[in-house]
């Protein structure tokens, strides 16, 4: 590094430079890429552990819900105790509950073993994550600087998810399914060592304030009651009694929580993290854009798998274009001209272009190209998602102060897990009823029932792959509209008291204009 980024000084009002901060960035990109890889590393191991632990088809998908479930429902939390408790404690607690729950699933010799220890992985996550986005939001105070580290940190966030399915098939095919839980077990005690003796975090961020156990409870449920809905709408269809409970609870839980966080003298997400706009921008068009990256993840991993009949290895190593894509978008576009553009002039173009990639996928028919066509179309989305995410993750914790630096990063997770659970719903029905609709009205002309149903289901991922491409057109107009702060030339966590207001106005230094 030069001398001179080491010497700079940071913005005023800002805490003093750490000398060991770029060390640092390796143990939270390490715990960060953990916990990502587990979105997707277990789902390849899911059919083995079905069939060698006896689990039946209609509890298969506890394995995914039962993490989702106890990670989306409790990062605001885990967020908020990050705060209270100090992040660097948070973190460190996270990773060695997150491997001693690795440790219980990987040696599960049963189903509801099995199913407690990924709730409880959930649950260690939840602490993990916020932690580890808000560690690098109060350690990187310098603006160039912190273009870089959200470079790393964005690239993994977005790409980690392929390199699961990467390492999932490996694990899965090579040695057994119990290793993508014990394969975590290795990273968590690095990134936990490294972060208790390596990581120093500003003693002025805590927050003192009591916890807000009305919030608590309530945004837990709510989250809940909206997560497991969409999981049952996936399952047992839109129109289903308990799907619609379900969202008619999350939806009062929810206003009620809001309700509540507007009275309470420390309320667990206070009202101004959301309500200023850049970061509104950015929690709704993220959430979205995740909505549309699923389209990915979710269908080109059957197309590949089901009707082109590539190994689970194979699979994984088909999605390393997009990782490519997904690093050079966020490291040497994103992060170069963080500082030198308004984050809506990488943000609305990133999910254009990843939009681009996504339409090319609609063109999918039994015998497409890889070459020709789902190698381009996967460049085209990791370099759109990683020059629009590299901002994102910066932005959300931008003038933010350090009090509140958590629970705006649980904010950032809660947005991509929600939007998770609402693409992996939305977008496999709507496979599903098009796949339907194909087999009914080609029935009558089909001589191979066979290649009738590989070309429902290949109708079916395009007609969802569509809505994903206009979901992501909704997330570029939503980005470039909503977000309407300067570069980010001022350092991510503010500390006086009245940043929240001056960058509401948005009243940047002239140099940033």
């Amino acid at each position: 590094m030069s001398k001179t980024a080491e010497t700079r000084r940071p913005e005023p009002g800002a805490t003093a430079v750490d000398p060991s901060r770029w060390k640092a960035l390796v143990f939270i990109a390490l715990a960060q890429l953990m916990v990502v890889l587990d979105a997707t590393i277990v789902n390849i191991a899911l059919p083995s552990a079905q069939q060698d632990l006896g689990i039946s088809d209609g509890n298969k998908q506890w394995v995914i819900t039962a993490y989702a479930l106890a990670f989306g429902g409790l990062l605001l939390f885990g967020g908020r105790i990050a705060d209270l408790w100090g992040r660097k404690r948070t973190f460190v607690t996270g990773l060695i509950g997150f491997a001693a729950a690795s440790a219980i699933g990987g040696a599960a010799n049963g189903e509801g073993v099995l199913l407690g220890a990924r709730a409880l992985q959930g649950v260690f996550g939840a602490l993990l994550a916020p932690a580890a986005l808000s560690l690098l939001a109060v350690t990187f105070t310098d603006a160039k600087e912190r273009a870089k580290a959200f470079g790393i940190f964005g690239a993994i966030a977005g790409g980690g998810g392929a390199v699961g399915l990467i390492l999932g098939g490996f694990l899965t095919e090579y040695l057994d399914w119990r290793w993508t839980f014990f394969v975590n077990i290795p990273f968590a005690i690095v990134a936990a060592l490294g972060a208790y003796f390596v990581i120093r975090e500003p003693a002025e961020g805590r927050n003192r304030s009591a916890l807000d156990i009305p919030g608590v409870v309530l945004s837990t449920l709510g989250l809940v009651s909206l997560v497991y809905g969409f999981t049952r709408a996936e399952s047992d269809g839109w129109s289903d009694a308990t799907t619609i409970s379900l969202f008619v609870a999350a939806v009062v839980l929810l206003a009620a929580f809001v309700a509540v966080e507007s009275r309470v003298k420390a309320p667990l997400l206070p009202l101004r993290v959301v309500t200023n706009r850049n970061r509104a921008g950015v929690y709704l068009s993220l959430g979205l854009a995740i909505i549309g990256m699923f389209g990915l993840f979710l269908f080109l991993t059957y197309y590949l798998q089901v009707v082109e009949g590539y190994s689970p290895v194979k699979t994984g190593f088909a999605f390393m274009p997009m990782i490519v894509g997904m690093i050079t978008g966020s490291t040497q576009i994103g992060a170069r001209l963080m500082t030198r553009v308004p984050p809506r002039y990488l943000m609305g173009p990133g999910f254009l272009v990843a939009s681009v990639g996504m339409l090319l996928l609609t063109q999918l028919e039994i015998g497409s190209s890889y070459t020709g066509l789902i190698l381009p179309a996967e460049l085209l989305l990791g370099l759109g998602m990683g020059t629009a995410f590299m901002p994102a993750m910066a932005l959300a914790t931008h003038g933010i102060e350090p009090r509140d630096a958590g629970v705006a990063s649980a904010m950032v997770n809660t947005s991509q897990q929600v939007g998770g659970a609402i693409g992996t719903a939305l977008l496999n029905t709507i496979a599903a009823s098009a796949t339907t609709a194909y087999v009914a009205s080609h029935a009558a002309t089909a001589t191979n029932a066979q290649l009738l149903e590989l070309q429902a289901l290949v109708a079916g991922f395009s007609s969802a792959i569509w809505w994903a491409v206009g979901i992501l057109l909704v997330a570029s107009a939503i980005a470039v509209t909503l977000i309407n702060t300067g570069r980010p030339g001022t350092s991510s966590v503010a500390s006086g008291s009245g940043a929240e207001g001056a960058e509401d106005e948005i009243k940047m230094p002239v140099a940033m204009h």
